[in-house]
């Protein structure tokens, strides 16, 4: 498969349904081991990760939950026009998310002592990260920046990132990950910068966990030829 299309299988074998649904236990002929740091980790049997130094990042991939868009405007008072999201807002939104994405999780790596780097060669990992599911609660598109209202619902979405060698293309491992951007436990304010602050926290979550994934999978390097799904490594 070409880079982000393991996000397409994986949405058509229910991903979509959020971070309760069924997970298969191979993907693309990765199996699934048990992960502490993320929801669903998928492994090339046999694949080592310890020559690993430097980091490529493909550009992100990210799109909405389905029928987000009709979700939202179907939320909001009759009559409340300037609140309802239009397609270019929506579209705006997908760009603000790609290029804080892109930004964030490339400096949390390079943080986190990664070089990054731009073209394939010995020792690059080429990482090809997906944000799916995105669900972000009251955008306010049309409103100010800083204008605030209550929620309780929190935003969330889904990370599907993929490894390779930069050079070959081998597939090595693929990971999943959802997470919710604030606690559903009360009445919570929610602002387009407050939105946004909420998500960059959710992309350092992601890259820092990555790198630490990452140390994890040299220490036990190589992966067992004859790995068995839900395997602890």
């Amino acid at each position: 498969m070409k880079p982000h299309t393991v996000l397409s299988a994986l949405l058509a074998l229910g991903i979509s349904a959020g971070a309760h649904a069924k997970l298969p236990t191979e993907v693309d002929g990765l199996i699934e081991v048990k992960s502490k740091l993320m929801e669903a980790v998928y492994l090339q049997p046999g694949a080592d990760f310890r020559t690993y130094t430097q980091i490529m990042i493909d550009p992100s991939v990210v799109s909405f939950r389905k029928n987000w868009l009709q979700i939202q405007n179907n939320s909001q008072p009759i009559g409340a026009a300037d609140r309802q999201i239009s397609a270019a807002d929506a579209q705006n939104i997908l760009n603000t998310a790609q290029m804080t994405f892109d930004q964030v999780f490339s400096d949390t790596l390079a943080k986190a002592g990664y070089t990054i780097v731009t073209a394939a060669g010995p020792g690059v990992l080429r990482l090809s990260p997906s944000v799916a599911n995105l669900y972000i609660v009251d955008p306010q598109p049309n409103g100010p920046t800083m204008g605030r209202t209550f929620t309780v619902q929190p935003s969330e979405a889904t990370l599907v990132l993929e490894a390779r060698d930069s050079q070959t293309n081998t597939k090595l491992a693929v990971v999943l990950d959802e997470q919710e951007t604030q606690s559903a436990g009360g009445a919570q304010f929610s602002s387009q910068s407050g939105n946004l602050a909420d998500f960059k926290k959710m992309v350092d979550f992601w890259a820092s966990t990555s790198a630490k994934g990452l140390e994890n999978l040299k220490a036990v390097s190589p992966v067992p030829t004859d790995l068995s799904p839900n395997q602890k490594l």
